[in-house]
């Protein structure tokens, strides 16, 4: 059973930067693809992020793009979002998700979640 834990949410000011990490276990890593969704209160799940077994397909959302970058360490078992220029509208819970051949775009389409890590951008 494949597992995925984040890490790296906590608080931020407006124009600073973070970085998520996902680790998984109990399956092999390097087939999954992966992404990254946030959900704020009162939202729908908003996908932000995905990449692919090979790490060379990789897909952002509108409102990320250009601000934030996905990557993965298959030696590590660990992929990455590093948020740059955040701003108050990337408050959310970041949910790490995995499946188990591509990308895509809708958030059921992979079995596989962590349970969130909570990001705060204050102004």
């Amino acid at each position: 059973q494949v597992q995925l834990v984040e890490t790296g949410g906590g608080s931020a000011q407006a124009g600073d930067s973070l970085t998520l990490s996902c680790v998984a276990s109990g399956g092999r890593f390097k087939d999954l693809g992966l992404a990254w969704f946030r959900q704020a209160p009162g939202a729908e799940r908003e996908f932000v992020s995905a990449i692919n077994w090979s790490g060379l397909s990789i897909l952002y959302g509108d409102s990320v793009k250009g601000r934030f970058t996905i990557s993965r360490d298959d030696d590590k078992n660990t992929v990455y979002l590093q948020m740059n220029s955040l701003k108050p509208e990337d408050t959310a819970v970041y949910y790490c998700a995995g499946r188990g051949w591509g990308i895509l775009l809708s958030a059921g389409e992979y079995p596989y979640w962590g349970q969130g890590t909570q990001v705060t951008v204050s102004s």
